[in-house]
């Protein structure tokens, strides 16, 4: 769907950092951390509240999605994962864990 914002991840999460989507997470040991707080999560604490997909302009296997994430802490933030071959195996499963119930679009800059 085309429209004003950027079509390249970086400047998805500049976006999304300004309108407040800020903490930064990372994957160890099974489990989501919040950069600075160090808040540990499971994905029943998590709601993906936007995703954007991207394919690499200059090899179409270069994939990945930007996840746009509510924790049930507060924490607001993005994680950026590779998918198809290159993918993180163990953390893309920790994402497809995440219940159905908690994932949506509200957030989405995409949205009309």
């Amino acid at each position: 769907m085309d429209n004003e914002f950027a079509k390249h991840e970086e400047n998805y999460i500049d976006i999304y950092q300004s309108k407040g989507y800020t903490a930064g997470f990372h994957f160890k040991d099974g489990s989501l951390i919040g950069n600075d707080s160090s808040h540990t999560y499971q994905p029943e604490d998590l709601h993906i509240v936007a995703e954007h997909r991207y394919e690499g302009m200059s090899n179409p296997s270069d994939m990945s999605i930007l996840y746009v994430i509510e924790t049930n802490q507060g924490e607001k933030g993005t994680m950026l994962l590779g998918f198809g071959p290159n993918a993180d195996l163990e953390l893309s499963e920790f994402f497809n864990a995440i219940p159905d119930s908690q994932i949506s679009d509200k957030a989405s800059i995409n949205a009309d």
